[in-house]
């Protein structure tokens, strides 16, 4: 299963010719540096049609931003009879995750129609931290904040939980399309969060909308530079009109 995923992942990327962040030591936020969400968010806009940006996000460090290739796990409704699904338990769901690809990944977990029940905490997420994936995203809550925090990766979710959710939701598959939050996320999409949300950008498209989303940034700063000329009384009478979009 675990070479069936890494292949799987390794013809992604040869089909998208988007090379992973971090391969070759770089580090992968200079790609998006000085780059933020809504940004990134108004980027595919003008590119795609479809929804992209999640919101109503916290983190435990919101100074730190997420990016990275997504693994997905998706959670549904824990059912008693499910004894595969089970006995794996999320770290056999992990590893079936991530693979050979963990290294600057972003998890990103779906809530299993319970965003309120917790989806993992510090004990369970220290495998983040012990195979350098870049974060976690998911649209439920997680535990143990102060833990998290502590760790190299990022995290965002909905908010902190106190109670177990293991009787709530379970893991049910590795590397599956999942809906985070209204957005579907495939394998080897790009997630990026900051404290304003999130964003999932296919993988194809990177280049694209990075790029896009420095003009997007460009053209904000070239009107900055116009309402600090504008006319008031003739922004008043209509003779002059507003250029920002």
């Amino acid at each position: 299963m675990g070479e069936q995923h890494a292949d799987e992942q390794n013809t992604a990327e040869q089909d998208t010719g988007e090379r992973r962040p971090g391969g070759s030591g770089a580090d992968p936020n200079a790609l998006v540096a000085g780059l933020a969400c809504a940004s990134l968010v108004d980027a595919m806009g003008r590119l795609y049609g479809h929804r992209a940006h999640i919101l109503s996000l916290v983190s435990p460090t919101p100074e730190r931003i997420l990016f990275g290739p997504a693994v997905t796990i998706a959670y549904l409704p824990h059912r008693d009879d499910r004894t595969e699904t089970n006995e794996l338990g999320f770290g056999g769901w992990f590893y079936r995750a991530v693979a050979d690809a963990a290294r600057g990944s972003v998890l990103v977990l779906s809530s299993g129609g319970y965003p309120d029940a917790s989806h993992g905490g510090g004990t369970k997420l220290s495998r983040l931290h012990n195979h350098g994936l870049a974060g976690v995203l998911t649209d439920s809550r997680l535990r143990d904040f102060g833990e998290l925090a502590g760790y190299d990766f990022s995290t965002w979710c909905a908010g902190e939980a106190t109670h177990w959710g293991g009787g709530t939701v379970t893991p049910s598959a590795a590397n599956v399309p999942v809906e985070v939050g209204g957005v579907c996320v495939i394998p080897g999409d790009y997630v990026f969060a900051d404290r304003s949300g999130a964003v999932v950008i296919p993988a194809r498209g990177l280049s694209d909308v990075i790029a896009q989303a420095r003009r997007v940034d460009a053209d904000d700063a070239r009107s900055l530079s116009e309402i600090r000329a504008e006319d008031p009384e003739r922004m008043r009478t209509g003779d002059q009109r507003a250029t920002e979009q």
